[in-house]
């Protein structure tokens, strides 16, 4: 796999849902996994990929009782989500609740994962990075 590349703007229907694009909906046919992520938005993962994050997750678990903390969050604040056949994917109150979506969603892919933003949040945390980025560090 190459990895997930391009961003797409998508709106939430009345039922929490959202059209996943039909370039992602492949590496979901047996339906993947939607967890908060750090900076505010939700991450999708493949069944194989969160099965590495988790693994990851539990090794270092093993290490202390904060990471035993973090990682029993991390589980309890994620979900298991199906694609149907129109390519939509249900979102979790919870998980809508957590990243802010309520109309517009912008669904990216991040190389391992595919990212579900709130489009305000995303102008206020990347894009000035992304400006920057563009800008180069002048050499």
């Amino acid at each position: 796999m190459a990895g997930f590349v391009g961003r797409y703007e998508h709106s939430l229907d009345t039922k929490g849902r959202v059209i996943l694009p039909a370039k992602f909906r492949a590496q979901f046919e047996r339906g993947g996994y939607l967890t908060q992520n750090s900076e505010g938005c939700l991450a999708l993962w493949t069944p194989g990929e969160f099965e590495r994050q988790m693994q990851a997750m539990q090794e270092r678990a093993d290490a202390g009782r904060s990471d035993r903390n973090r990682a029993r969050i991390w589980a309890s604040n994620s979900a298991e989500v199906e694609i149907d056949r129109q390519g939509r994917m249900p979102i979790p109150a919870h998980l809508r609740a957590f990243a802010g979506l309520e109309a517009e969603v912008l669904v990216h892919g991040a190389i391992d994962r595919v990212e579900l933003w709130n489009p305000a949040a995303w102008a206020e945390r990347v894009l000035p990075e992304e400006s920057w980025l563009l800008e180069g560090d002048g050499d």
